[in-house]
């Protein structure tokens, strides 16, 4: 079983998807992830990852993991955008890390 926490950053991005469906969709994802169910998965470089799901434009939610407990989600996407949400996905992770390195109690 993992924790997930959503940033604000993926909460608001989670958020604005008009279609209802594909949200419900991927709430079920990060449900089952909170399980221990990853799923379709893998690493996209300086510990980030992508939670991939193969329907609609092929959207994928980036995360990294702290321990065995946590999945802090950072931001999603669809395959039109990926490299672009991936770079933005590794900046906060760094902005995250940097934070959690001056304040060990973030």
């Amino acid at each position: 079983m993992y924790s997930v926490i959503e940033t604000e950053a993926f909460a608001r991005w989670l958020g604005g998807l008009k279609d209802r469906t594909t949200r419900m969709r991927l709430q079920v994802r990060l449900r089952k992830a909170a399980l221990g169910n990853l799923g379709d998965h893998k690493g996209v470089g300086d510990n980030l990852w992508e939670m991939r799901e193969s329907f609609g434009p092929g959207w994928c939610m980036y995360y990294v993991m702290q321990g065995t407990t946590l999945v802090l989600m950072l931001g999603g996407g669809e395959k039109s955008t990926q490299e672009r949400d991936i770079e933005r996905a590794k900046a906060l992770a760094l902005e995250l890390q940097n934070e959690q390195n001056q304040d060990p109690a973030v």
